[in-house]
C-alpha cells in the first residue's frame, strides 16, 4: 500500500515564477551631513519570453490525474543505482499532464508530500517525483514508448494517453525543442535530453531543462 498521497495533491506549480528586483542600497553618511544620493532601482528581471509563451496551467480531472499501473521495465533492482536525468512534459488541451511518482518503483513504496522516498525495487526508468524528471539507469537505451508503457499510458501518433488529436492533427514530439520526425514512442530517453510531447493545441517546447546535480 503507498503511503505518499497521489502526486495530483501536492503537484509543483508549472507557471514560470518573475525574478524579484533587487532593491537599492543607499550607502550612509559618515561623518557629513550631506545627504547620500539614492542609487536607482533596478528593473525588474522578467523571464525569458519563451518560458512564458510555454507556461500552462495543470490539468486537474479524468486523464490528467493518474497513478502508475503499467510493467517494470527491465530489471527490478534493489537499489536505485546510479542514473542519469531526461526531462519529459506532456501537454493536453492547452493543460499540463503531470507524471506521477513511482513509475518504475514496485510497490510497497514510501515517500513524503508525494516523493518517493523508497521502493522494493527499481526498473531501468523511475520517476521519484511529478515533476517530469525520469531517472535512467545509464547502460540502457529506454525510448518515450518504454516510458509510457510503464506508466500504464498509451502512446500513439494519435492518443497521449485518455488524450486523442482532434481531426486533421496528430500528436506532436519534440527532442531539446525540435520537432521529432519519427513515431513520439521511438524517441529515446538520453542523458539531459529535454522531451514534450503533445496534441492540439500546440504549446512551444522548451528547448532546456535545469538537471540537478548528480543526473
Amino acid at each position: 500500500m503507498r503511503s505518499p498521497s497521489p502526486p495530483h495533491r501536492r503537484a509543483v506549480t508549472a507557471g514560470v515564477t518573475a525574478v524579484a528586483a533587487l532593491m537599492a542600497v543607499v550607502p550612509a553618511g559618515c561623518g557629513t551631513s550631506r545627504r547620500p544620493e539614492a542609487r536607482a532601482a533596478k528593473p525588474h528581471s522578467q523571464p525569458p519570453s519563451k518560458l512564458v509563451a510555454a507556461a500552462r496551467p495543470i490539468g486537474r480531472g479524468p486523464g490528467f490525474e493518474t497513478t502508475p499501473r503499467g510493467p517494470i521495465v527491465g530489471h527490478c533492482r534493489r537499489m536505485l543505482g546510479p542514473r542519469y536525468g531526461v526531462h519529459v512534459e506532456v501537454f493536453a488541451r492547452n493543460r499540463v499532464v503531470l507524471f506521477p511518482a513511482g513509475i518504475g518503483a514496485r510497490a510497497p513504496t514510501t515517500g513524503l508530500d508525494g516523493r518517493v522516498n523508497e521502493a522494493r525495487c527499481y526498473g531501468e526508468l523511475v520517476t521519484l517525483d511529478p515533476t517530469g524528471l525520469v531517472l535512467v539507469r545509464p547502460e540502457t537505451h529506454p525510448t518515450l514508448g518504454d516510458l509510457f508503457r510503464s506508466w500504464g499510458q498509451r502512446l500513439s501518433s494519435r492518443t497521449i494517453g485518455a488524450f486523442r488529436a482532434p481531426a486533421g492533427t496528430e500528436v506532436e514530439a519534440f527532442l531539446n525543442g525540435r520537432r521529432w520526425r519519427g513515431r513520439p514512442a521511438s524517441l529515446p530517453l538520453r542523458r539531459h535530453d529535454e522531451v514534450v510531447v503533445e496534441v492540439s493545441p500546440f504549446v512551444p517546447p522548451h528547448s532546456a531543462y535545469a538537471f540537478p546535480p548528480r543526473t
